[in-house]
């Protein structure tokens, strides 16, 4: 069995190990980041592990063909985060899923408090709600409140201006308070 490493350790010589055709050292590189990979494409997913399951295994796969291409600018970790998502995103794009034009507007109540969080509810629970979302409005709120991503770079991978992710993360929090029972 070969031991794990540190978290502190840079992943910079395993990268350079990996790079020159080491498969043993981009295992190394798979270990260590996996689960934080899989757990994003598993929320952008709408919790289809299944699907979640393809999509890291995708994500990693494309890791591997595209890694001579990584410059050291970055954290190895934030690389295949940042490809993950893109590989999540693009498979959200494959199927069609456009914005949230699914629901029906009349229906949703008024959302007037933004800063108001969803109140706690079981996990099971909230995780069916985000599943439930459109496709868009899903990503929009995963990438921005559970990925600390910024609007700006919300607009930037999927495709929109900075308002409609406001837009669509306000949409989602709305559909979300419904779904879970919160009605203001």
């Amino acid at each position: 069995m070969q031991p794990e490493l540190p978290v502190a350790t840079s992943d910079d010589d395993v990268v350079r190990a990996a790079v020159g055709g080491d498969r043993k050292a981009f295992e190394t590189l798979y270990r260590k980041h996996s689960d934080r990979v899989y757990g994003a494409i598993l929320r952008l997913a709408a919790f289809d592990h299944a699907r979640a399951e393809d999509l890291t295994q995708e994500a990693f796969i494309r890791a591997w063909q595209k890694l001579d291409g990584f410059r050291f600018e970055s954290a190895f970790g934030t690389w295949v985060y940042r490809l993950a998502v893109n590989v999540a995103l693009m498979s959200i794009r494959a199927r069609n899923a456009d914005p949230v034009s699914i629901v029906d507007d009349e229906h949703l109540p008024d959302i007037a408090d933004l800063d108001n969080p969803v109140r706690a509810v079981e996990r099971d629970e909230l995780e069916k709600a985000i599943a439930a979302l459109p496709p868009r409005a899903r990503a929009v709120l995963v990438l921005y409140d559970v990925e600390g991503w910024k609007h700006e770079e919300i607009a930037i991978e999927l495709g929109m201006a900075v308002g409609s992710s406001k837009a669509q993360l306000h949409r989602a929090r709305g559909l979300l308070r419904r779904a879970l029972g919160d009605t203001p």
